[in-house]
């Protein structure tokens, strides 16, 4: 099974309401006049990061892209379980994520360790509260809405690049994301539907309007990007900046900065379409396993 054929097949079994019915980044629980928001992402040596890689970077990003899962729903982190397989560099990834959860004032609650002779893999699960509600979600974009993106795409890719290559050149991007939690709570009261873009803009983007049942025209022109034009295809099918992707009312003044890219239009025979044409059947438009 590929990854979304394996996603479909536990949707059956995600029957509770805060599942979401898995379209989405995180699930949300009401609990005693609170709403929790739970995600859980997973980290793979030579898939997430590169083999040799500075364990203290790996803390920090692994933290960081649950955190980016938590600015999308708009919530405060409340702390985080870490999964852990033990192996070199142990003491340097205590030290990067003492310095990632510092940063942003979570707290360790706990977790699990093993050890064992695979290929090693991370996993961290973060929970916050919201700190708005409804929680935004995929699902709410609709057609008059104006697709937009926080900032530019790119600096990742170069990043990558960069420490792949060893040319010196500034790799922090990739290897020390920087989640929007101030952003995310600050647009969560105004936005129809958000996410945070993690495997390629137009793939989320389609996922977004897969969601909503809606079609999404994108101007690929006016998706600002960190790289030369000549690498524009590139840098939005490439995942890792965890930029804000989300849709509100076209008339709405946003109380943060923020690129329009696109409109939100009644669905039609495509979820995605790309300067007015959809995709090629065989483009991934982004990352997937």
């Amino acid at each position: 099974m590929n990854e979304s054929a394996f996603i479909e097949a536990l949707k059956a079994l995600a029957a509770h309401p805060g599942a979401r019915g898995f379209e989405d980044d995180c699930a949300a629980i009401e609990i005693g006049g609170e709403t929790l928001v739970l995600t859980h992402d997973m980290m793979v040596e030579g898939v997430h990061v590169l083999p040799g890689q500075d364990p203290a970077d790996i803390a920090w990003k692994l933290v960081a892209v649950n955190l980016s899962d938590l600015a999308a729903k708009g919530a405060e982190p409340v702390g985080v379980l870490l999964g852990h397989m033990l192996g070199d560099g142990d003491a340097r990834f205590v030290d990067g994520l003492r310095e990632v959860l510092e940063t942003y004032h979570v707290p360790l609650l706990g977790g699990d360790t093993v050890r064992g002779d695979a290929r090693r893999a991370w996993g961290l699960t973060a929970i916050g509260r919201a700190t708005h509600r409804p929680v935004p979600s995929r699902t709410g974009a609709r057609p008059g809405d104006t697709v937009y993106l926080t900032g530019a795409l790119g600096a990742a890719l170069a990043g990558f690049e960069a420490l792949r290559d060893g040319t010196g050149g500034d790799s922090t991007a990739y290897r020390r994301p920087r989640p929007l939690l101030a952003e995310g709570r600050t647009l969560a009261p105004v936005v129809t539907a958000m996410m945070g873009v993690s495997d390629g803009v137009l793939l989320d983007a389609r996922r977004m309007a897969l969601a909503s049942s809606a079609t999404f025209a994108l101007d690929t022109a006016a998706i600002p990007i960190a790289l030369p034009e000549h690498r524009r295809a590139d840098t939005l099918r490439w995942g890792d900046d965890y930029q804000l992707l989300f849709t509100a009312p076209a008339a709405l003044a946003l109380p943060v900065a923020a690129h329009a890219i696109g409109t939100v239009l009644a669905l039609g025979d495509a979820p995605l379409l790309l300067d007015g044409a959809p995709p090629a059947p065989d483009d991934p438009l982004g990352y997937q396993h």
